[in-house]
């Protein structure tokens, strides 16, 4: 979610505000401790910055997240994207190497995308 939003270099008030939601309410954050989010967010900006950043990053997320759960983390990914009611390029084409990153399937990644647009228009 955080690297959705850092993605194209302006971090919308909508945007930390659906990350805090998620985290706040959704079951799969139930024993998440809110304090590493701002660990987190520093960890991801750090590795944007690196040249091979993007690469480590999926490493970590791959390592770190159950496979069950994929589907679910490009579901948030798309949530935080279309938050603020517009989807730059940049934060396109990082969805769309989520969604390859994590082998995700096209017609799953269609309506997981379609839901989020759905419930941010305006």
């Amino acid at each position: 979610m955080i690297a959705v939003s850092v993605s194209d270099e302006d971090i919308r008030t909508a945007e930390l505000v659906k990350i805090q939601s998620a985290v706040n309410l959704l079951p799969i954050f139930a024993d998440y401790d809110d304090d590493r989010i701002s660990w987190l967010a520093q960890t991801v900006f750090d590795l944007f910055e690196q040249e091979d950043g993007l690469d480590a990053l999926f490493g970590l997320v791959r390592e770190n997240l159950p496979e069950r759960l994929f589907e679910t983390a490009y579901a948030l990914a798309c949530d935080v994207a279309a938050a603020d009611g517009t989807l730059q390029e940049s934060e396109l084409r990082l969805l769309e190497e989520i969604r390859y990153e994590l082998n995700i399937d096209r017609l799953h990644a269609a309506g997981i995308e379609r839901g989020a647009r759905a419930r941010h228009l305006t």
